[in-house]
């Protein structure tokens, strides 16, 4: 079955995505986002709730039997100036959607139109789930606890994420793991404070920190097997009073990643461990505190080759390969519950200048795109609740 998305709803779908840009807003407090989410699917005749504060799951039931999809977008922003230049930029000082969020849910919006119309040759269910705080504190965990994936139960559930990787017309589509799991980590190193002139009578913090630093370098380099992905950068630190007065105390803070569960392990491990060992060295005591965050995505093997192919047979985009990456989705919490795929839909275009990574203040994407999120979308759904397509 090929799908089209006609003028007049690409139209639409970039009147939305814009309408999103304009007002960004952070994780659980997309109000402004959910009631536009809402107006639209109400206008469809599509059934609806609240879930998670700010996430919105809806269900489109076909009139045959068959399985349940889900098709997820992310709604909220990013706390960053935009500076593209774009005519519908950012309303919002010091906040903006730097990571194609407000493209997420149009096109999930402009899947919903398409759907709606074919209602009455659609198999199983439909469900659209619209969540909040992927870029934190996290919305997936609440929306799944709440029963997103339960009413009715989910059997394959689907992302787009838009990647400026690729080229407008691509669509990346990886089996196994596609992203890395993200953890926080936060060193507080204390000695005993002292004149800047008089160091032998103080415990110095700082060479030590230095040292802790430059140690967990190691971690990478020298621990991890070079053909495994890990990341161990410290991103913040803290200490010291003025020019001539030893620091007591000095505190950073850093982001672990990993794309293999069990390297995940690892890097803590051995975190604590260099840590312990130059703060003995350097006659300091040292914290470290670790936060789990979102688990790596791995998407379904057999899910991600088979539609691969479908999308092949049934549609005019390329389908390619990306490696993998070190940034992080809590979609991982979705894929965990049921068969996953997390796809990537090329937005690059140099002569739109949609060139610059995600989280970037001068992040744009080239909205010709979006028709084909779209028309992916739509196509996941089709394969899946009529029983073409199975993990």
């Amino acid at each position: 079955m090929a799908i089209e998305v006609n003028e007049a709803l690409a139209a639409r779908v970039i009147e939305l995505r814009r309408a999103i840009h304009r007002r960004p807003e952070l994780g659980f407090e997309e109000h402004q986002t959910a009631a536009l989410v809402e107006r639209e699917l109400d206008a469809l005749g599509i059934e609806h709730r609240r879930l998670a504060k700010t996430g919105i799951v809806a269900r489109i039931s076909g009139t045959k039997a068959g399985p349940a999809v889900a098709l997820r977008a992310d709604m909220d922003a990013l706390p960053i100036g935009e500076r593209t230049g774009l005519s519908f930029a950012s309303e919002v000082e010091g906040k903006m959607h730097a990571c194609g969020h407000d493209a997420h849910t149009a096109m999930l919006l402009g899947a919903a139109h398409v759907l709606a119309t074919m209602r009455g040759g659609l198999c199983g269910n439909v469900v659209l789930i619209f969540q909040p705080a992927e870029e934190g504190p996290g919305g997936a965990l609440p929306m799944i606890e709440a029963g997103a994936l339960d009413d009715p139960s989910v059997d394959a559930v689907a992302m787009l994420h838009v990647d400026s990787r690729l080229e407008v017309g691509t669509i990346g589509i990886s089996p196994g793991g596609v992203s890395a799991s993200a953890d926080e980590f936060y060193v507080a190193v204390k000695g005993s404070g002292g004149h800047g002139a008089y160091p032998h009578t103080a415990v110095d913090a700082i060479p030590a920190s230095a040292a802790i630093v430059l140690a967990l370098q190691n971690v990478v380099a020298r621990e991890t097997d070079p053909l495994a992905t890990a990341v161990v950068t410290v991103g913040t630190i803290e200490g010291g009073y003025r020019n001539n007065v030893i620091a007591d105390e000095v505190n950073m803070s850093g982001t672990l990643r990993a794309q293999d569960p069990g390297v995940r392990d690892e890097l803590e491990a051995r975190v604590r461990r260099i840590v312990a060992g130059v703060a003995s060295a350097y006659n300091v005591r040292a914290d470290v505190r670790v936060v789990r965050g979102y688990p790596p995505v791995h998407n379904d093997a057999a899910l991600a080759e088979r539609f691969a192919q479908y999308l092949r047979e049934r549609s005019s985009l390329i389908v390619e390969r990306p490696a993998a990456t070190m940034g992080a989705e809590d979609f991982a919490y979705f894929a965990q519950r049921a068969p996953g795929l997390l796809m990537r839909l090329g937005v690059r275009r140099e002569s739109s200048g949609a060139t610059h990574p995600g989280h970037s203040p001068q992040f744009r994407i080239d909205e010709a795109a979006l028709p084909l999120g779209i028309i992916a979308l739509v196509l996941f759904a089709i394969a899946v609740t009529s029983g073409e397509i199975r993990s």
